[in-house]
Order: C-alpha cells, then structure tokens, then sequence
C-alpha cells in the first residue's frame, strides 16, 4: 500500500503519538517508535475524505480556533506534555486544575499529541500515558481521537472527552475500542475531563 493511501485513511495527527521519547545517557531525546495505527482486528471510525476536484480552503482564520482542553477533577495532579516535531515543557495540572492549548498545526510531525501520565516522569519511563491527539486541517477542521498507551493511567476514573459524536465516555477509565477518530470544526473548544 502506498504512504499517500494511507495517510488519506489515517489522520496526520495519529503520527504524532507514535513515537515516545525515552530519555539516553547524553540527556537528549530519542523517538522510539510503537505503531501509531491501529490493529487491522480492532474498530475503527473512518471519515469520508472531501470528493474528488473539491480544493479544501486552506486558510485557517486563527482568532477562530479552538482550544484543546484537559481538566482535571481527580484527587492527584497529572502531568502534561505537548508533543508534535518537538516535546514541549511537562505542565503539572493539580487537582481540580486546567490545562489549555490553542490548536495548531505542526507541520513537521503532522499533528500534536498530548500526552497525560500520573507520573511526574511518566514521559520518559513508558508509564501508561492517555494521548489526546488532534490534527488542525487547513479546512479550518480539527480531527482528534483519545487512546491509551502503555496500560490505562485513569483505570478507575472516568475519563470523557466532548463534544464527540459518537460520545467517548470511558466509565471505567478504560478504552472501549481501538482508534475513534472524530472530526468537528475548529471553531469549537474539545474537552477532555480526567475522574
């Protein structure tokens, strides 16, 4: 199959989780590569790709994006690391603290992932991480998606991310299926709310 089918399958911001970073003895930042795209046994959401001879507009009117939001109502603080072609700084959100970010593109890695431990170097040790990974299209669309890696952080906890449709709610705070990926406009905030 060749890499243009597949990127008109899987969305650019699905790459953007596949590569950890673990930690070298120099104290820099290798990627480390765990298969960003789903199991062909697993389910899957697919989203129609625009009709041939439709040009996208590819301005995106920036005083019109969104956010991509995380609170968090657990009784412990998470940890949060923004990742596309570069890691940025983790951010500590306590409990009953907030975590924002404008969406933005990134045009070296394709789209950003965030990336949530319950461990303060959860990054770095391959800790069970919850990726909130979304792609700012030039059509003004975001394409997002939640997944777990690792093992499940908030296994217990209920973990929601809206507005979704269909609604991703884990109760238990565990995935119910492989990759879900969504599609809404931009111009909207995403939620994500941890226990």
């Amino acid at each position: 199959m060749k890499i243009s089918s597949i990127l008109s399958i899987f969305p650019l911001a699905t790459i953007a989780t596949c590569f950890p970073a673990t930690q070298t003895e120099n104290d820099q930042l290798d990627e480390i590569p765990y298969g960003a795209f789903p199991d062909p046994s697993e389910s899957f959401v697919l989203y129609p790709t625009p009709a041939p001879g439709v040009t996208p507009d590819t301005t995106i009117d920036l005083a019109q994006v969104g956010h991509a939001v995380v609170i968090n109502h657990c009784k412990f603080p998470v940890y949060i690391w923004s990742v596309g072609s570069s890691i940025k700084p983790m951010v500590t959100t306590p409990s009953q603290g907030r975590y924002s970010e404008t969406f933005h593109r990134d045009v070296g890695s394709g789209g950003i992932a965030i990336k949530i431990s319950t461990k303060h170097d959860g990054l770095l040790t391959s800790s069970p991480l919850t990726i909130f990974a979304y792609n700012l299209a030039a059509n003004g669309q975001v394409w997002y998606d939640l997944s777990d890696v690792f093992g499940d952080p908030f296994k217990g906890h209920r973990v929601s991310l809206s507005p979704a449709s269909p609604e991703i709610n884990w109760v238990d705070g565990i995935p119910r299926q492989g990759s879900a990926v969504r599609v809404r406009s931009a111009a909207s905030d995403l939620v994500l709310t941890l226990c």
